[in-house]
């Protein structure tokens, strides 16, 4: 638990923390019966240095003793050892490690106790492969795989030495990842073909025991053409969603619709044909989506990953619009932000977007029933929580709930067509067409003030005139089955509609 799960030091069992295996299976075997799908994170980059495999390679016990990335020291011209290359780690300082009993250095390019896994090792690989077959045969549907970009590096040369990075220009911190280019812990060849092979373990499981598709989701922060071969090629299925962060990477605090019209078009004019797109606006990783977007623009953004071709993904409490909590250097767990100091943190803290799901306004916002959270609660959760809003009139998890009942309802939304557009700074529209269907329309004003919005004349002649409101957000005064017309759309700043042509 020094990296919250991502640090196992057991691929086949269950953190006590959290239950027990019978636990396990009985949470598949009710979500079975809720129709619910039950997917894994699967973190394949490394372990915790509390993993018997790891212990048995320190020891270079036979089997294991190339199962992580080791190599020796460098000398220094004052005769001192250093690491085997400039090698930074995500969480500030050297990627390397010492480690006194085998007397050599081991890579981690997260936590000290999170020791990078050796994917040139066959043996790693079918160690891995095991443990998916292992969770498969546990009843999940899939697997959101954890870190992709960051499975293999260069090899080292022939003497055994890894070459060091080029620094990046990006900051003056050296102790910062983004002081080196990274070209060479990320985003190798070899990742790509390693995410084949999972997937043909899911075809193949699928294959041999039926049942629905296994999923693959990958985490990858990666260039686009890097990210699109994850997807598969012409002779080879890849997975079925890495993960789209345009809507996080590309669209940030100031946004304008023009960034959003961007990152939209990014992903669906380089994704390969016959591919499933994917819309992700919040994560453990990065500050809330509200907080980001600002909380007057969080139906809209539900509503764009909503109406969007392909699969929606949600971070927990995007559905209540919830925001960051404050979170002091005391409070701080998170290992990326306690790595620096109390004058830095806050600039590398995942923390706040990690407080409690906030059910009720109760103690402990009903999440827990002890004396305390594990992190602080956010200080609106008397007001943002599930039980306020679903006694609300008109509330975002209303509006989210409309929206996923309207994507489980809708053809044009499961098969349809689309077109999308930024008609100013402030103005985003996005058209969703199929012949038979009722087009649907989304338009969100993203700007500070009030606009006069002319679908017609300035986004599509081919409309209807006649339209009618099917969803607004919460700051509109427009309700559903109003009428309005498509030559005059009045939004305020923040407000967003979906629309149905007549």
């Amino acid at each position: 638990m020094v990296d919250f799960g991502y640090d196992i030091s057991n691929f086949f069992e269950i953190q006590p923390e959290y239950g027990t295996l019978d636990d396990f299976r009985e949470l598949i075997a009710k979500a079975n019966e809720l129709n619910l799908k039950i997917i894994l994170d699967f973190v394949p980059n490394h372990s915790s240095n509390e993993n018997e495999w790891f212990k048995k390679s320190v020891k270079r016990e036979r089997g294991y003793e190339d199962f992580y990335v080791w190599a020796d020291a460098k000398m220094g011209a004052d005769g001192q050892r250093q690491p085997p290359s400039n090698w930074l780690q995500f969480f500030r300082g050297s990627a390397w490690e010492w480690n006194d009993e085998r007397q050599q250095y081991y890579l981690h390019q997260y936590t000290v106790q999170q020791p990078d896994l050796n994917y040139r090792n066959p043996d790693v690989v079918e160690q891995m492969k095991r443990v998916l077959r292992y969770w498969l045969d546990q009843g999940v549907a899939g697997f959101r795989i954890d870190a992709v970009p960051a499975l293999f590096e260069v090899e080292p040369n022939e003497n055994g030495i890894y070459p060091d990075e080029e620094v990046s220009g990006l900051t003056d911190d050296k102790d910062d990842r983004t002081y080196l280019k990274n070209e060479l812990l990320e985003n190798q060849p070899e990742t790509i073909d390693m995410i084949y092979q999972w997937r043909k373990v899911m075809d193949d499981y699928k294959r041999i025991h039926g049942g629905d598709t296994r999923v693959l989701l990958i985490e990858t922060y990666a260039p686009a053409w890097y990210t699109m071969e994850m997807y598969g090629n012409s002779t080879t299925e890849g997975a079925e969603l890495p993960f789209n962060f345009n809507l996080i990477t590309e669209v940030d605090t100031g946004f304008t619709a023009q960034d959003i019209y961007k990152a939209v078009d990014d992903w669906l004019s380089q994704m390969p044909a016959g591919r499933t797109a994917n819309w992700v606006i919040g994560n453990h990783d990065r500050r809330r989506a509200a907080s980001r977007y600002g909380p007057q623009n969080i139906d809209a953004m539900n509503m764009l990953v909503m109406l969007l071709p392909g699969a929606s993904v949600t971070y927990q409490g995007e559905e209540l619009g919830m925001t960051d909590g404050e979170i002091s250097w005391d409070d701080t767990v998170d290992p990326a932000a306690c790595n620096s100091s109390p004058d830095t943190y806050e600039k590398f803290t995942r923390d706040p977007c990690r407080t409690p799901f906030q059910w009720n306004g109760e103690k402990n916002a009903g999440f827990s029933d002890g004396p305390k959270t594990w992190l602080p609660l956010a200080e609106d959760y008397k007001t943002v929580n599930v039980e306020m809003e679903s006694q609300a009139d008109k509330s975002h998890l209303k509006i989210y709930k409309q929206l996923v009942e309207l994507r489980k309802t809708s053809k044009t939304l499961q098969q349809g067509s689309y077109r999308y557009k930024a008609l100013d700074e402030g103005v985003f529209v996005l058209k969703r067409y199929l012949s038979g269907e009722d087009t649907l329309l989304f338009v969100a004003n993203f700007g500070g003030a009030s606009k006069n919005v002319n679908l017609l004349d300035n986004f599509d002649k081919t409309l209807s005139d006649s339209m009618s409101v099917v969803i607004s957000s919460s700051n509109s005064n427009k309700y559903a089955g109003i009428p309005t017309s498509g030559k005059l759309i009045s939004l305020d700043a923040g407000e967003a509609l979906v629309l149905k042509a007549n």
